[in-house]
């Protein structure tokens, strides 16, 4: 039986605890959408100032996975689809109203600032440049984006294989597609040159 009619069948309580558990797991919490031109689809990015290494740490990367994540599933109606955090940027694939995530993240972003400002003994640096987004025009667009994410800390030299990379959503896809799905998924929708301009 496919796992969203599973879901749509269980009982409020039970849905309540299936959402609670992929939210700790920081896993996607609806399938792919079905028709991606219903608006609201967006590839989102957040980068530190000047794409410093603030994250350098991955008890950092931790801990603000976990934030990130969980004030992403506290938005009201998200569909997050993949994700990935850097040591000095993240990269998101969602469905959310525009001003919850400004909100959100603005919150988000302060709070970060000021922890590592203090753990780091650098009292009013900028830590962090907004964030930006883009419009997801098409199925293509949705897909080259996904294995855009995924692929990200292979880009920039983090890692020489995406299943390396423990901040990202690839290890769910891995895990309930396998990775021959991945592969195929890759060789239909290649990222080529998709970022060059704006991703450093």
């Amino acid at each position: 039986m496919n796992a969203m009619y599973e879901y749509r069948n269980l009982n409020r309580e039970l849905q309540q605890r299936v959402l609670q558990q992929r939210r700790e797991a920081g896993l996607p919490l609806h399938e792919l959408p079905h028709r991606v031109n219903e608006g609201n689809l967006y590839l989102l990015t957040g980068a530190n100032y000047e794409h410093r290494h603030i994250m350098a740490t991955p008890e950092r990367r931790d801990d603000f996975a976990e934030k990130l994540l969980s004030g992403l599933m506290a938005l009201p109606e998200v569909e997050l689809f993949a994700w990935c955090l850097l040591p000095n940027h993240y990269h998101l694939l969602a469905r959310l109203d525009q001003s919850d995530f400004a909100a959100m993240s603005a919150r988000l972003h302060n709070g970060t600032a000021t922890q590592w400002n203090r753990e780091d003994a650098a009292p009013g640096r900028k830590v962090w440049f907004r964030y930006c987004d883009r419009d997801i025009r098409g199925e293509r667009h949705f897909w080259v984006s996904m294995n855009y994410i995924h692929a990200n800390p292979v880009k920039h030299g983090y890692v020489r294989r995406a299943y390396d990379w423990p901040w990202s959503s690839v290890h769910y896809y891995a895990e309930q597609w396998g990775r021959a799905a991945l592969r195929e998924l890759w060789r239909a929708y290649p990222v080529l040159n998709f970022g060059d301009k704006w991703d450093y």
